[in-house]
């Protein structure tokens, strides 16, 4: 870094990692020369809707005009979907967006934000961005500890980031645990409540979020279409909160945040629930198969509620993973996340499932000779890879 650069940034910033995307499926194929499958990235293997793609291809028609930068037709359908106001509804280049935003916000160098190492990493990278101090509170049993993030609050706290069910350990906590921990935390505090994989869970104690936005809670629910509606490419999100709340993020938002094609592309995708309820359907069957393969492999991995799998190994997942890249499949080790030795695996359709647990198995057969390593999992000790 040159002496110039060093002195115009500021040293929270220097000291910052990037965020590391998934690698694409191209960069791979030139490496390898095969075509792989993806289980890297949390994507919906279904691709999008077919009513969004024809809305995209015929937005794009017009797209030598600006967006409509308040996105009034898809907030008035959202707001139609959650029966709220519309000026309770923000959009966002994915909900990613809105998690700055946020951080931007209410953060000052003085200031504290909270969550969990081994949580989205945007979280902390937002937090440590605008200067303010981060403060982790470590996760019990792959779970966000609600109590101890209550309990352990630095008294210069303004904002707390929360991700329900969790990326990458697939775990959630129930409305009656909000309820309680909310009723814990100031006013004073910004709750962020990132609901990027709600559409996955089958709970019906899951989530009351848009009834403690409608109360006027000071809490900010993030929504995506990047996961169950297959819109990750296009970059469209949104955020639920209190209007005068939205009204200050909007101040600082681009005024063109979200494409047209990305509005049009959403607003039909919200029509196709026969779409929503195939990719529901088809996540369901998929975790139940990986679940099913990776027991019979004696292989361990946390419970998930969403649309992916943490994978516990017996020692560093890295090698594992380029193993099976090798094999033509993307998977993602999870040291930069805060679990060193494990691997999430997306849920594909049945046959990107079966080629993961076959190349798996493959693995396990060639360790099986050698000796066998002690792995920590939520159901205790036990072999692995």
């Amino acid at each position: 870094m040159s002496k110039l650069i060093h002195e115009l940034v500021p040293p929270y910033i220097r000291e910052l990692s990037p965020y590391v995307p998934g690698r694409p499926i191209e960069e791979v194929e030139r490496e390898l020369n095969m075509h792989p499958i993806k289980l890297s990235s949390n994507e919906n293997p279904l691709g999008p809707s077919p009513l969004a793609i024809g809305a995209a291809r015929k937005a794009l028609a017009e797209s030598n005009r600006y967006p409509d930068g308040s996105g009034f037709y898809l907030r008035s359908a959202l707001a139609k979907k959650h029966d709220i106001p519309a000026e309770h509804i923000i959009l966002g280049g994915g909900s990613t967006e809105i998690i700055d935003l946020a951080a931007r916000m209410v953060l000052v160098p003085g200031d504290c934000g909270v969550t969990s190492y081994g949580s989205f990493p945007l979280y902390h990278i937002a937090i440590r961005a605008t200067g303010a101090r981060y403060f982790d509170v470590p996760m019990r049993d792959y779970h966000f500890d609600l109590e101890a993030i209550a309990r352990d609050l630095p008294p210069e706290t303004k904002l707390i980031f929360l991700a329900n069910p969790n990326n990458p350990t697939g775990t959630m906590f129930n409305a009656g645990d909000l309820d309680d921990f909310l009723a814990r935390v100031s006013e004073n505090v910004l709750v962020v409540l990132d609901e990027a994989y709600c559409d996955y869970v089958d709970d019906p104690n899951y989530s009351r979020s848009i009834d403690l936005v409608r109360s006027g809670r000071n809490i900010l629910v993030l929504r995506t279409f990047s996961k169950v509606y297959g819109l990750a490419g296009l970059r469209i999100g949104y955020g639920l909160g209190a209007a005068d709340l939205l009204g200050e993020m909007n101040k600082i938002r681009g005024p063109f945040n979200t494409s047209g094609v990305a509005q049009a592309a959403a607003l039909a995708a919200l029509d196709d629930a026969e779409h929503v309820r195939r990719s529901v359907e088809s996540n369901r069957a998929g975790l139940a198969q990986l679940t099913a393969g990776l027991k019979e492999l004696g292989v361990k991995f946390v419970p998930s509620v969403a649309n992916f799998l943490l994978v516990i190994l017996g020692g560093d997942a890295e090698s594992l993973t380029a193993e099976l890249l090798e094999s033509g499949v993307i998977v993602r080790p999870m040291g930069w996340m805060g679990f060193p030795n494990a691997m999430r695996v997306t849920v594909g359709t049945r046959d990107e499932n079966e080629k993961f647990l076959q190349a798996l198995a493959k693995l396990h057969k060639a360790t099986a000779h050698s000796s066998a390593h002690r792995v920590h999992s939520p159901e205790g000790d036990t072999q692995g890879i």
